[in-house]
């Protein structure tokens, strides 16, 4: 009897390829924690309401949405190399712009055009991670995303640290163009082999003479209970980045007003929450390819709740941070795994779903902050973050529904593929 080889496991190989992609993340999360804990700052300084500093979050989607259709279409007339290498000078030119702002329209341009490079980067080498590392591309994307939040806990540090010392945040958020120069050099190295669209990868549940003309076949209960899948998948995708974005920009002002904290101390207090993102995104990762990522992502949504709970009735800043921390590592988990579920599911075209995502999350970004934001001027940012766990509680109940229809989706292809046969 021939003894059955076991399957090779699934192993993440970092190439330098895989590495120029990460860097990409390094820019974008030096810039997201160095300037959302400055919004506070930058909206004293303007002398305007929190409510229109937090336009600045809906210039960020702004952005997003104008790029989201947009990248695929880049990285097959551009290919991934030359998208990654413009979207990095686009990113240098936003923030430079940003940063020499004097009134409220110059910086939301600035930020409008930096959010615009930052998600045509972000996208294109999410997609490119997903299509290099096929069944370890949980373990990349969340790896990658780790990555920059590692670099960007340094953002909050830094900020603070220029505050204290009477130079304002402009400083440490310029820092990010130097940093996107960098990267695009990196990505000038990049194979021209990584520049195509994603080719689909066969649904095992089909027939392969099947597969190829599939684009014609009418939609049946599979494919209904796919479409339903992808979108409780994009539902978890928005209240992750609505979660992060709304305690990133406004996170800061309630630790003010509970803890009585300099702005450079409750500034830099920032740190704790992308620690806690940064320290789950390492254990996470190889642990999606162990246990279903599906409840690994309800898991995180319900840690984010425990974390904020800490932080809305912290008097103390030590308590605080420990709050923002505990947060930060259910929101660590929940962007990188909800979008390579989504991406792994994309059996058409990883960067269409990609670009579906960052529509998505770039409503997101422009709502959550402005919103938290506008109650904050209403009913003070105490009471404003209740709008936190509600979030949460929405992006659990996606995280459990979701992959629920998508196993339906599947069964229902198997029990086609018997009948056929």
């Amino acid at each position: 009897m021939t003894a059955t080889a076991e399957p090779a496991p699934i192993r993440l190989v970092r190439d330098r390829p895989t590495l120029s992609l990460y860097s990409y993340f390094v820019v974008w999360g030096w810039l997201l924690y160095s300037f959302s804990p400055s919004v506070p700052l930058l909206a004293d300084e303007l002398g305007v309401s929190k409510a229109q500093g937090g336009l600045h979050g809906t210039a960020f989607a702004a952005g997003a949405i104008l790029v989201a259709r947009l990248t695929p279409r880049l990285v097959d007339r551009f290919g991934r190399r030359a998208t990654l290498v413009g979207a990095g000078v686009l990113i240098a030119v936003g923030v430079i712009v940003l940063v020499a702002g004097p009134i409220l329209a110059w910086t939301l341009t600035g930020v409008f055009i930096l959010a615009a490079g930052g998600n045509v980067a972000v996208s294109a080498a999410q997609a490119g991670l997903s299509l290099r590392h096929g069944r370890a591309s949980s373990a990349a994307v969340t790896e990658a995303n780790g990555v920059g939040s590692g670099v960007g806990l340094l953002g909050p540090l830094a900020v603070g640290a220029c505050v204290a010392a009477g130079w304002g945040w402009r400083p440490a958020v310029l820092a990010t163009a130097a940093l996107a120069i960098g990267s695009a050099l990196l990505a000038l190295r990049l194979p021209a082999d990584m520049s195509g669209r994603a080719v689909p990868a066969p649904d095992p549940a089909l027939d392969p003479a099947e597969a190829a003309p599939l684009d014609a076949v009418a939609l049946d209960a599979a494919d209904r209970e796919s479409a339903v899948a992808t979108r409780w998948f994009l539902v978890a995708i928005v209240a992750a980045i609505a979660l992060e974005n709304a305690t990133t920009f406004w996170s800061t002002d309630l630790i003010r007003q509970q803890t009585g904290a300099g702005a450079g101390i409750a500034t830099a207090a920032t740190a704790g929450l992308v620690a806690g993102m940064t320290a789950i995104r390492f254990v996470v990762g190889p642990l999606s390819l162990r246990i279903e990522p599906a409840r690994l992502l309800a898991a995180s949504f319900l840690v984010a709740i425990v974390g904020w709970a800490i932080l809305w009735t912290a008097t103390e800043t030590p308590v605080a941070l420990a709050g923002l921390a505990i947060a930060g590592i259910g929101y660590g988990a929940q962007y990188p795994l909800s979008i390579s579920i989504l991406l792994s599911a994309a059996r058409r075209s990883t960067d269409r779903a990609q670009a579906n995502a960052t529509l998505a999350g770039g409503a997101a970004i422009g709502v959550a902050p402005y919103v938290l934001g506008a109650l904050a001027d209403s009913f003070g940012a105490h009471t404003a973050f209740l709008v936190i766990p509600v979030v949460a509680l929405l992006g659990a109940a996606a995280a459990v529904v979701g992959p629920g229809a998508a196993r339906r989706a599947s069964a229902l292809r198997t029990t086609r593929l018997l009948a056929r046969s």
